[in-house]
């Protein structure tokens, strides 16, 4: 009989501490790391030559939106496939339960609104086999899967199931809403949430095009809700905010760690202002800076989400819109076969007619950045998410003395209507994404896998830190770098039990080529239920990705173990 369940030899052991790298062996037994050292003595049933790679703990994703692909999915990539062992869902606000029957459709358009996942995909694929927030966790419990995944209580729902049409309609909690909410917010936590999860602001919006139920509602609701939550029992309280009243906004996270000692976040990201009337905001995240460090220093753990790269919107007529899509001419041939919508559109009289006309209740993001041509980018292979001015369409128009709108029009017609435009929807600036990563009170998050499928695939932004940061940058080094993404996120999610290598710790593992390591460009494949479309993304230098000792993904593709499980809240770090 073999002393080990699996060891990985002769590898570059980064435990996830930042500390200095050893050169050893990891051994696993029984899902958890039975041993890390120079030489492991012992036999096993599996054994794998690390000579040369990057041997680390799983990635923590502590941001993503899988909660509606993780009661049809047993595969949550594009994470699972790039390294990520932890998700964390049921962030901004939107979720899928507590639900009652008759407020289902009401979800779904909050889901497909705010996180542009297909509402045609949720219909087919969600078994709404529950009504209570931890049915919801139960019916995820029975599911296998390939990675763990744990789940915030949001508040759209919580809002939706305790007031009805009343918090469709955004009117304001009473106080026996409010008791009614609080009373299944601590029964939610209690199953196994990780937290409570709001959004506020007006960039997200339902399907129908209002406003979703939690914008806009009063900070003490939220101070309240709050109340909930135990910082002994390591939750957490997240959200999104336009900041309108930044301290009011910052006091609701304030409060609630100051009264019950649960911790805070909040989505931090520097603004790339479409127009020249948003200066001001430009800078506001240096203020949220001074607003954490401050309450750091007040004994309050409240930190900021930022991510390693731009948020990447991809337009075009592979992804879900474009600055032409719900304009009338062109919704007229949206449904032709593609061979019959490409000659049509590529018609010069059509063209002339639809680049005339106005895009029809499009989504938000078309809505802000759909004539913002210095902010889209040609998507190169690979793709550049850090690109150069000059190659903006504005300027690629001006040098072809044409309007970027035509440019635009005919450059997506180009390469038998394949070519997409990328665009940096955050700033860009290496100086500013480079000090939010630095900063000692922020974590490295906002992936947001599972949403804005058609439009946005960032769940990568984890290994582009590797890859740009540490790498060719140099701004950290392999060993910071892999802890910012696995003991980091981790700690501070009181998932204590992973994000190291160590005795004890569960056994998620990657082993890395690291010189090789390398970014694929997003691609379109159509396998949501339905027949729905997403973005999927891979990587080379990513060898083998392991799972409470199993291997889940070897070289890009899927061996078939699922051993993921349901995370119910905190996590206790194994005896020393």
């Amino acid at each position: 009989m073999s002393d080990f369940d699996l060891i990985i030899r002769n590898g570059e052991i980064y435990d996830g501490t930042g500390n200095v790298p050893i050169r050893g062996d990891v051994a696993v037994k029984d899902g958890k790391v039975a041993a890390v050292g120079p030489s492991i003595e012992g036999t096993a049933e599996q054994e794998i030559d690390a000579g040369g790679k990057a041997v680390t703990p799983g990635f923590v994703d502590v941001h993503t939106h899988y909660d509606g692909q993780a009661t049809w999915d047993k595969h949550l990539n594009p994470s699972s496939n790039l390294g990520t062992t932890t998700v964390v869902m049921g962030n901004c606000g939107v979720g899928f339960a507590p639900c009652k029957p008759e407020d289902r459709d009401v979800l779904v358009k909050l889901m497909e609104g705010v996180e542009e996942i297909p509402g045609t995909a949720m219909a087919e694929g969600i078994p709404w086999t529950w009504e209570s927030f931890p049915e919801y966790l139960d019916a995820l419990d029975e599911m296998e899967r390939d990675i763990d995944i744990a789940a915030f209580l949001p508040h759209g729902p919580l809002r939706v199931y305790v007031m009805g049409e009343r918090g469709v309609n955004r009117q304001a909690a009473t106080p026996e809403d409010i008791e009614q909410m609080k009373a299944l917010l601590a029964e939610g936590v209690e199953a196994g949430a990780m937290g409570l999860s709001s959004s506020r602001t007006l960039l997200h919006l339902s399907a129908t095009g209002d406003h979703v139920p939690t914008f806009e509602a009063a900070a003490a609701e939220m101070k309240q809700l709050g109340e909930s939550l135990s910082g002994e029992k390591g939750q957490v309280m997240q959200f999104i905010s336009d900041f309108k009243d930044p301290e009011e906004e910052f006091d609701i996270l304030r409060e609630t760690s100051a009264k019950t000692g649960a911790k805070g976040t909040f989505t931090l990201v520097p603004v790339s202002a479409p127009t020249d009337g948003m200066n001001q905001e430009k800078e506001a995240w240096k203020q949220h800076l001074h607003r954490i460090e401050a309450a750091q220093e007040a004994g309050l753990d409240i930190r900021g989400q930022v991510i390693s790269r731009p948020v990447g919107i991809l337009m075009g007529h592979p992804a879900t819109m474009s600055p032409f899509y719900h304009r009338p001419t062109f919704m007229k041939y949206a449904d032709l076969p593609w061979e019959d919508k490409f000659a049509k559109l590529s018609d010069p009289q059509i063209k002339a007619q639809i680049l005339k006309e106005e895009n029809e209740n499009p989504h938000i993001f078309v809505k802000l950045l759909s004539d913002s041509y210095h902010l889209m980018y040609p998507m190169d292979d690979p793709i550049d998410y850090l690109p150069d001015n000059e190659r903006s369409v504005a300027v690629q128009a001006q040098k072809a003395g044409e309007d970027p709108q035509s440019w635009l029009y005919d450059y997506f017609l180009e390469n038998d209507g394949q070519n997409l435009v990328y665009i940096p929807a955050t700033s860009k600036s290496k100086a500013t994404i480079s000090e939010l990563l630095k900063h000692p009170h922020t974590v490295t998050a906002l992936g947001d896998g599972g949403a804005h499928v058609g439009s946005i695939c960032d769940t990568s932004a984890n290994v582009f830190l590797l890859t740009k940061w540490v790498r060719d940058e140099q701004l950290f080094d392999l060993a910071q770098g892999i802890r910012m993404i696995t003991h980091d996120p981790a700690e501070f999610f009181s998932l204590n039990d992973r994000g190291l290598l160590a005795p004890g710790m569960k056994a998620d593992i990657n082993i890395i080529d690291f010189d090789n390591l390398k970014l694929k460009t997003p691609h379109i494949v159509h396998d949501l239920p339905a027949g729905g479309s997403r973005f999927l993304q891979n990587a080379d230098g990513i060898e083998a990705t392991f799972v409470s000792g199993q291997m889940i993904y070897k070289d890009n593709l899927p061996t078939g173990a699922l051993p993921g499980k349901l995370v119910r809240g905190m996590q206790e770090a194994p005896a020393a």
